[in-house]
């Protein structure tokens, strides 16, 4: 079943009505036909199942069959603070943290970033990235699409992390899981986390200095991951470690 996103003004008391690019892509790409099923999620969150009714030209009109179809978030709400990684890997982090539950994704700068971008640069690659995350909310039935942020600093992305009920920095020079183990068997639904996670370069010691205070340092284990698989790694484990809370 396809999921697509509207803003609460297109949901009305029996239908739903989709309008702009996924009109095109519901018809001419996907090629579905009226009374195949869709879901539909609002930027509220509220989630539906519905059945399609019309397809016009600039419109696709859903019937409303459940207003209670699952929601698909995570218990807790996620933001992923990245340090800025060459090439293409901001891509796949995104659309990986997207489908593990990340709630919001803030690319930072770094002392030990490669990449430097321009304000211009910056604005091109959020929409970028904006699209990927709302393509791989889609993929993985997500009730909402996460945000990417604009590019922060690292002083600004410290003070925005620290509104987090909890702080984990991952620091590939901190040893041993009993830190690691300790932080994730407290973790309880509903608190909202914030992961710090350095660059290619690592974090700089006035970086780590700045957050070890007041932040939880950890290790991912005994090996040295990459800057992406180290934010992905992460979201893996914390969606584990909240889904089964949430389970019990």
């Amino acid at each position: 079943m396809h999921q697509f996103f509207v803003e609460e003004g297109q949901v009305g008391k029996e239908y739903v009505t989709i309008t702009g690019s996924d009109v095109n892509h519901i018809s001419n790409v996907l090629r579905m036909k009226p009374g195949e099923k869709i879901r539909v999620s609002t930027s509220g969150g509220q989630d539906y199942f519905c059945s399609i009714a019309e397809i016009g030209p600039d419109f696709v009109q859903a019937d409303i069959l459940d207003e209670d179809a699952p929601n698909t978030e995570l218990p807790s709400k996620i933001y992923l603070f990245q340090a800025l990684p060459k090439g293409d890997r901001m891509e796949t982090v995104i659309e990986k943290a997207v489908e593990l539950g990340v709630y919001e994704i803030i690319p930072m700068a770094m002392k030990f970033c490669v990449v430097k971008l321009d304000d211009k640069k910056a604005a091109n690659k959020i929409r970028r990235w904006q699209a990927i995350a709302e393509s791989a909310a889609k993929q993985s039935k997500r009730s909402l699409i996460p945000q990417i942020h604009s590019v922060m600093s690292y002083k600004e992305a410290i003070a925005y992390a620290r509104e987090c009920d909890v702080n984990l920095v991952p620091y590939e020079n901190e040893r041993g899981m009993a830190a690691t183990k300790e932080v994730m068997d407290s973790l309880q639904p509903g608190q909202s986390i914030s992961i710090m996670i350095g660059p290619e370069g690592g974090f700089a010691p006035e970086e780590i200095a700045a957050v070890r205070e007041d932040m939880q340092v950890i290790s991912l284990g005994k090996r040295i991951l990459r800057t992406d698989t180290a934010g992905i790694c992460t979201m893996s484990m914390l969606m584990t470690a909240l889904e089964m809370k949430e389970a019990k």
